[in-house]
């Protein structure tokens, strides 16, 4: 989640800078890491200025990934920092199931990972651990996962007005970190 963190940290500062900047193109590509895992934005060429004054958008062609872009954006061309919300969301569910955005080889209902994991995620935990990348064991607490997954829940929200800022998304992360990984014999059996 350290990888998490730190991109959160990089939307939070764009954000909440002067002159709002939405990245726009948030994606898991388009974070670099370095020989610590300490994680950095890159690629900017989409990036633009956030609306001044009363404005509550940006009225744009619509540019991104497919998969990450929110739906509100894809349908009206409005761009807002929530748009970015939604991309971390979207973010947030491959960093905890190991899988892409969008990936034609899954079966058809699993082809769009929003479409398919939202609806688990309010199942609560053992639909949750039964999605999270296997390769990730004993690196996280059962109370960290379902943090994280309520997170991502509500980055992905319909409403735009309704997901949290990426101060909170910090915030919230940041929480994780101080959860030590749990050990098998207290894992719960999951079928």
């Amino acid at each position: 989640m350290k990888i998490a963190l730190h991109a959160a940290k990089g939307l939070a500062f764009l954000h909440n800078s002067e002159r709002h900047i939405i990245f726009r193109d948030f994606k898991t590509s388009n974070i670099l890491l370095d020989e610590n895992f300490n994680a950095k934005l890159s690629d900017f060429g989409l990036a633009k200025d956030g609306p001044m004054g009363a404005k509550t958008h940006v009225s744009t062609r619509v540019r991104g990934t497919h998969g990450y872009a929110a739906p509100e954006y894809c349908m009206t061309g409005h761009l807002t920092i929530s748009c970015d919300i939604y991309a971390f969301g979207v973010v947030l569910l491959e960093l905890m199931t190991g899988l892409r955005s969008v990936d034609t080889r899954r079966p058809s209902g699993e082809v769009h990972l929003v479409d398919w994991i939202r609806p688990l995620l309010l199942l609560g935990k053992k639909s949750i651990m039964g999605v999270i990348d296997p390769r990730m064991e004993g690196q996280f607490t059962y109370k960290a996962a379902l943090k994280v997954a309520d997170l991502a829940y509500v980055c992905l929200r319909a409403n735009p007005k309704r997901r949290p800022p990426m101060s909170e998304a910090v915030e919230t992360l940041e929480s994780v970190q101080t959860h030590e990984p749990v050990s098998k014999e207290c894992e719960p059996s999951i079928s």
